[in-house]
Formats: structure tokens, C-alpha cells, sequence
């Protein structure tokens, strides 16, 4: 992973752990728990950075090997590079808050029911999946100022025509992935400037000219968290229960 496993540092909630074992296999945990309390065991290159500083640009490329406690887990997983948008240093070790931004993200992402992580209709929203995210641009300040307007959300005509703009602000590409977590494969990920390439036990699997706006940071992260956005307009996000602990190890080249 052109040598990045060494600049990468731990954000945990409290029980969560990232653990070396085996001498070169990490182990990310979450534990045992209810909903209405988050979860988070991650391994970033970001945390201690202002957003115009993170480290990844394109031509980048991510070669790991990973496997899951479990074909589902409730939440979300994955690993790759994004932009980390409503990252506001809850958790972060960087100096200052980081506003809020639009998405930009390629990465192999896994999430459970109640999760519906797309604003198209025609595109896989929860599963295993491979997807990116490329967004206009728009000042941090404006997107702050205008969080008041996420109460509308609760009004459904008004819900769904701001599905429909979110459509317009942030372009989207994915694909579903045929594959058992539980069991150890590779992942590769190569970032270009004009495509991105997804690669599973080396086999072609999808490739978009949908590519992230850098400069992003590489992320491997579990969590009990989950959003949905689904065509009813209904937004919905929380916290999901634990009914035992949860993890992936990943193998870093």
C-alpha cells in the first residue's frame, strides 16, 4: 500500500480496539453493545491533518488482504480513500474542527440493513460494494449554515426533492460484490486521474470514470453506524446493537 501502514494511527470509542497480531495482521474490534451507542474502531492517515492536507492523490493504488467476523455485520466496514466529509475532530487529533463537505470516496464498503448509501435509484445502496463519489465543490461555511435545512427532511415532498438535488451535487458509481467477507481475499484499488479500477483475488471487477477529487486519506474502519437516504426520502441514521463483538483483520502490502 506504497508503504502507508506506517503513517496510519488509531481513532477508537471506548472498548474498541486495533490490535497487531499474528506479526503482521492487524485486527480492528468493536464490542458487545446496545444501539444509541457509537462504536468505532478505525486505522487512518488523516486524523492529525487539516482536510488540504491529506495525503493521497492520484495515481494512488491499495493492495490488501481482509476478512470479517461475519458475512454480516451490523453497520459498517471497509477500507480505502475519502475525504472523511463530516469528519468535525470529535475523535480527530487535528487542531481546529474540520467543517463539513460533500463526499469524495473510492472504497470497498460493506453496510447492513437499515444502511441505503446512494441517491440514484439504479445503483446497489447496502451489501458489499464497490463505489465512488466525486461532489461539486461548495464552501464549507455555506454547507454549515445550511445543516438547519436537514429538518425539512421530515416533510416528505421536501425530502424527496432534496434527494433529487443531492443527485445533482454528488455524482455516484458502484457496483455489488459476489464474495464471502468471512473468508481472506485481495483487494485492490487503483486511483487514477481519469478512472478508478476495483480488482478482487485479482479479477477485474469494476471500473468507473467516476473518480474522487484528492486529497483524500486512506481509511480501514468497522463501526455499528448506518445512514439511509432510500427513495421514500426518508432520512434515517443511527446506531445499531451488537449482539457480540465484531471485527476484520486486514493484511497490508
Amino acid at each position: 500500500m506504497n508503504g502507508a501502514m506506517d503513517n496510519l494511527k488509531p481513532s477508537l470509542t471506548p472498548g474498541a480496539r486495533v490490535e497487531l497480531t499474528g506479526g503482521a495482521i492487524w485486527r480492528l474490534s468493536i464490542p458487545v453493545g446496545p444501539a444509541g451507542r457509537y462504536r468505532l474502531a478505525e486505522l487512518d492517515d488523516y486524523s492529525e491533518l487539516p482536510r488540504r492536507s491529506f495525503p493521497k492523490n492520484p495515481p494512488y493504488q491499495m493492495h490488501l488482504r481482509a476478512r470479517a467476523s461475519a458475512a454480516v455485520i451490523r453497520g459498517t466496514w471497509g477500507f480505502g480513500v475519502w475525504n472523511d466529509p463530516f469528519g468535525l475532530g470529535i475523535l480527530s487529533r487535528a487542531k481546529g474542527v474540520r467543517l463539513p463537505v460533500l463526499p469524495e470516496a473510492a472504497w470497498f464498503f460493506f453496510a447492513s440493513p437499515p444502511n441505503y448509501l446512494s441517491f440514484r435509484d439504479d445503483l446497489p445502496a447496502q451489501g458489499a460494494l464497490a463505489a465512488t463519489f466525486r461532489s461539486r465543490r461548495l464552501p464549507s461555511a455555506l454547507l454549515a449554515l445550511g445543516a438547519p435545512v436537514l429538518a425539512l427532511l421530515a416533510i416528505p415532498a421536501i425530502a424527496h426533492r432534496l434527494r433529487r438535488l443531492g443527485r445533482r451535487m454528488v455524482q455516484q458509481d458502484a457496483t455489488g460484490l459476489q464474495l464471502d467477507p468471512t473468508s481472506w481475499h485481495d483487494y485492490s484499488l487503483e486511483w487514477c486521474q481519469e478512472a478508478v479500477h476495483f480488482r478482487v483475488d485479482g479479477q477485474a471487477l469494476f471500473q468507473t470514470g467516476v473518480t474522487p477529487q484528492g486529497p483524500l486519506g486512506l481509511v480501514i474502519w468497522i463501526d455499528n453506524q448506518y445512514a439511509a437516504f432510500p427513495p421514500d426520502g426518508r432520512l434515517r441514521y443511527g446506531t445499531l446493537p451488537s449482539a457480540e463483538e465484531a471485527w476484520i483483520e486486514v493484511i497490508c502490502a
